[in-house]
């Protein structure tokens, strides 16, 4: 397929491959193994598969690798792994590049999960974690060592919306050797440059904007061709973290739709963030596409647009909190984000309650935050539910 077509039509005929049979919906093979037609070509095969010749479903599948190349061609990579979930694409991307002794500096506003990877696993097998303020390039460049093997961060953290400058901190990570990871989910896959930018890999949750309507788990690594095969796949086809071959048909199915959700998202979010900055229960709004936002010159030029999510410190902490929860009557309470389904999240007392109060301080997470991800209802009847909550605080 052309190179520069535009994306929304790569993501309905990317990747393709089709059977005998000529179907028009890409075809889902449910299977764990592969026959082959003597031992001669099962030694061959195993010695040195050629492209599209399948082993077995953990190390790759016709339907996984359709959706491999379909997201790799809208991300701008050369090649892509996917995996069971957001979380195998984290650890399987960070573990599978550091060993014993290694130095990975990361940004302190991270998932809770993220963060128990690297304070956790790596920790616990000898692996050294310094954490920066992500916005603080100063810091950065103080943390970053000679032998630092491996840069980390949310280009939009979670659920602070803090954005960080992928291109100056490529510049410092790159001018020792090391590799630059990110978590780009609150960039999705639509508004993401980050490897143009100057990330070596990047890492998503398809649970998130790629499926984008609530169905299944899934992640994706994506860098260039060698990383993903020579480093990613031999420790993701061992350890187990691949993605099954119904995950993948579903996540083809959400790639065909993707750049029209997350656009509309998007649209509906600025409009939100329009609406709500300065209201009177609100201490303050948070949105990388609002002009009061910190960082939005950087989030406009990093992504063009301020993404689907946005936060709402509401005054009056956790009982104002669940009381704003309490009263939509749209949005659900959840703990996903990027569905069709408008969904708010409380990160004090949920995905990030774990934290210690003195980080969540620190983070910018208060008992009033509502982290809020824009679905696809119409933005009159979000906002009117939104400011319907507000007045019963």
């Amino acid at each position: 397929m052309e190179k520069n077509l535009n994306n929304r039509t790569k993501m309905v005929h990317g990747g393709v491959r089709r059977s005998q049979y000529g179907e028009v919906s890409e075809g889902l093979f449910l299977t764990q193994g592969f026959v082959y037609d003597s031992a001669e070509q099962a030694e061959k095969r195993f010695l040195e598969p050629a492209e599209d010749e399948f082993i077995y479903a953990r190390y790759g599948n016709p339907t996984i690798a359709m959706f491999q190349d379909r997201i790799a061609a809208l991300e701008g990579a050369e090649d892509a792994f996917a995996t069971a979930s957001g979380m195998a694409a984290v650890s399987g991307a960070l573990c599978a590049m550091v060993r014993s002794g290694d130095h990975i500096v990361a940004a302190r506003a991270l998932f809770g999960s993220c963060l128990y990877v690297l304070e956790e696993v790596l920790s616990r097998f000898g692996v050294e974690v310094t954490f920066v303020d992500g916005t603080d390039l100063d810091q950065w460049r103080s943390a970053i060592r000679p032998t630092t093997k491996v840069i980390f961060f949310e280009t939009v953290s979670n659920p602070t919306l803090e954005v960080i400058d992928i291109a100056a901190v490529s510049k410092l990570a790159h001018g020792v050797g090391a590799k630059v990871v990110v978590d780009n989910v609150f960039a999705t896959p639509v508004f993401s440059r980050a490897i143009s930018q100057g990330a070596d890999v990047v890492v998503y949750s398809a649970t998130k904007h790629i499926d984008g309507q609530g169905r299944t788990l899934g992640g994706v690594i994506l860098g260039s061709r060698e990383f993903i095969r020579e480093t990613v796949e031999p420790y993701m086809k061992h350890t187990g973290g691949a993605m099954s071959p119904f995950t993948a048909w579903v996540m083809l199915k959400g790639l065909e739709t993707i750049e029209l959700r997350v656009r509309a998202q998007a649209e509906t979010a600025q409009l939100i963030a329009e609406r709500l900055t300065g209201h009177e229960k609100l201490h303050h709004l948070i949105y990388p596409g609002h002009c009061t936002h910190p960082q939005h010159a950087l989030a406009i030029a990093q992504m063009q647009q301020g993404g689907t999510v946005l936060s709402l410190d509401i005054k009056g902490g956790k009982d104002a909190a669940f009381t704003f929860l309490n009263s939509l009557e749209i949005a659900i309470i959840s703990n996903n984000l990027g569905d069709a389904k408008s969904i708010a999240t409380h990160p004090a007392t949920t995905t990030h309650q774990r934290l210690p109060e003195a980080q969540k301080d620190a983070l910018g997470i208060t008992d009033g935050l509502i982290r809020f991800s824009v679905g696809l209802e119409h933005p009159d009847d979000l906002i009117a539910d939104i400011l319907r909550a507000l007045d019963a605080v």
